[in-house]
């Protein structure tokens, strides 16, 4: 079993991870119109993930099928919400709404997480960590916006703000019930969500096509699939998924304001935008908001709410 200090250890590895992975993930919902569609991406992208993914993890699933079939509304919801709705959200906003928006909308991702948790669960959140909260938004607002505070105050909402908001809600949603998952191997689960999120996709792209809206990838837009199908629909997954298990929802869900600072640092790499002090400061103040949340975090009650819930449900389990 991890002891705790081990757990964080190896949670913050797989946590930034999957904020630069999704970083990723941001900036081609930027590129993408023009080069492919909102559901094809979408349906695309987890056919890649499944396609890699089921040598790996469809002899698990196999295996564990009696478990993973008492669940499997849980996991077609989960999937099909947590992972197909974001992403059609996501990539629908992406027409509409700046990068701004997007990442300061992603921001309230944590917030929505350690509300949830404590309604739902009574999670306790101390002082440091709501501080910590604050940081991380104050980071992630500060590289959104280059510095430029009249930006912010400046800022046009419309159809596309919506739409990313309501996509944070979903993943927001699944991260709080991600601990509840039934008691199967990670890969299995993993592997029965990507399966259900391909298949709920496929809905929303018979739509598209009907209604005469639907981009098949350009070439550029190839490479957008076969990049977000590998690394922000399965290595990053895998990653939150094991970062929640490790250190839980509220203290995992602050590295999502890590988003923005990485995609600060991709535009970069990649059109050599410089990176100056305030691109240092919005590291500095989101770095130091995970310190502040971690270091202050509440003392751990005996057993949460959601593990006792699992715990039940799985006694059942054979």
């Amino acid at each position: 079993m991890t002891k705790p200090g081990g757990a964080a250890a190896a949670a913050y590895p797989l946590l930034t991870l999957t904020a630069l992975l999704w970083a990723g993930n941001a900036v081609t919902s930027r590129w993408a119109p023009g080069h492919v569609s909102p559901q094809v991406i979408t349906t695309l992208r987890w056919l890649v993930a499944c396609t890699v993914l089921m040598p790996f993890a469809g002899p698990r699933i196999l295996a564990e099928w009696p478990i993973l079939r008492r669940h499997w509304l849980r996991i077609l919801l989960m999937g099909g919400l947590g992972y197909t709705a974001f992403n059609c959200l996501f990539y629908a906003a992406g027409t509409y709404t700046g990068a701004v928006n997007l990442a300061l909308f992603q921001g309230s991702i944590p917030v929505i997480v350690i509300l949830a948790n404590r309604i739902a669960y009574g999670v306790p959140v101390g002082g440091g960590q709501a501080v910590g909260v604050v940081l991380t938004l104050a980071g992630a607002a500060m590289a959104a916006s280059h510095g430029d505070l009249s930006v912010l105050t400046n800022l046009a909402f419309n159809r596309g703000d919506v739409l990313v908001f309501g996509a944070c809600l979903l993943y927001a949603g699944y991260t709080v019930v991600l601990p509840m998952r039934p008691k199967v191997s990670a890969l299995g689960f993993f592997g029965a969500m990507a399966v259900a999120a391909f298949v709920t996709s496929l809905p929303p792209l018979a739509v598209e096509m009907a209604t005469g809206h639907a981009v098949w990838p350009s070439h550029e837009g190839w490479a957008m699939v076969a990049f977000v199908g590998l690394g922000p629909s399965l290595l990053s997954q895998l990653c939150f998924m094991r970062g929640v298990e490790l250190i839980g929802p509220n203290r995992a869900g602050l590295f999502v304001n890590l988003v923005p600072i990485f995609g600060a640092g991709l535009a970069v790499l990649v059109i050599g935008e410089p990176f100056g002090p305030v691109q240092a400061a919005a590291l500095a103040l989101v770095l130091g908001g995970i310190a502040c949340a971690e270091r202050f975090k509440p003392q751990p009650v005996p057993e949460p709410a959601y593990s006792q819930t699992r715990t039940r449900r799985n006694s059942t389990s054979p």
